[in-house]
């Protein structure tokens, strides 16, 4: 009888004992194991948009290039021929090279007159005139006049061709170069050089003034 009560005794012990060690188990490996929730709110990259790039372009707009620079005088559409980028010469024989480094002619009395060049008949629409210091590149200045009234106020004269167009009015164009100054050396030098609308050169001319002396040249349009 002793002997069951301490068989039974044992048994409630050993069966406490197994209980106890299960449950610190089981706290055990509950607090080691770590879960991450999972934002499932979260937008996914893929769904961001960025907004297009716009590329450069390599055109120009119309309204941002620049305006025709050629010069022209009168009424009317602005000629198509346009020499005054270049030297001006269409024909390669009157294409010499200026004098850039000769000496001017000495400012003698002989220069102290107008020089009237004549004449040129013609039926173009427009002239384009042309005009450099031929001689020694000194500073020489002057003062472009159209029918008495000033069109150009104050020119240097350097050793390559400019100048502008004209547009012509029915009869008498009349156009007067005033020497401003002589430059450093010799009278106020220049070479003249006329063409129609076909690119023709219709007059050639030089000149040398004294400060003040004029050299004219009368276009009459048919």
């Amino acid at each position: 009888m002793i002997l069951c009560v301490m068989n039974r005794n044992l048994f409630f012990i050993f069966f406490f004992l197994l209980v106890s060690l299960s449950q610190a188990q089981v706290e055990n490996n509950t607090n080691s194991v770590q879960f991450q929730v999972e934002d499932k709110d979260t937008p996914s990259s893929s769904g961001l948009e960025l907004p297009a790039r716009k590329l450069p372009s390599l055109s120009i707009p119309v309204e941002e290039r620049n305006p025709n620079n050629n010069r022209s005088l009168g009424e009317g559409e602005t000629p198509a021929l346009d020499i005054t980028k270049t030297d001006g010469l269409l024909d390669n024989k009157t294409n010499n090279a200026p004098k850039a480094f000769t000496k001017d002619k000495e400012p003698t009395e002989e220069f102290n007159r107008d020089m009237n060049f004549g004449n040129i008949k013609t039926g173009a629409k427009f002239v384009s005139v042309q005009y450099r210091d031929h001689e020694y590149v000194d500073g020489d200045l002057i003062r472009v006049y159209v029918n008495g009234d000033i069109v150009q106020s104050s020119i240097y004269l350097d050793s390559s061709f400019s100048g502008f167009t004209l547009t012509l009015e029915k009869g008498i164009n009349k156009i007067e170069f005033e020497a401003l100054n002589q430059g450093s050396s010799g009278p106020n030098t220049a070479e003249l050089h006329v063409y129609d609308d076909k690119g023709l050169i219709v007059s050639a001319k030089e000149w040398n003034l004294l400060t003040g002396r004029r050299a004219i040249i009368t276009v009459i349009k048919e």
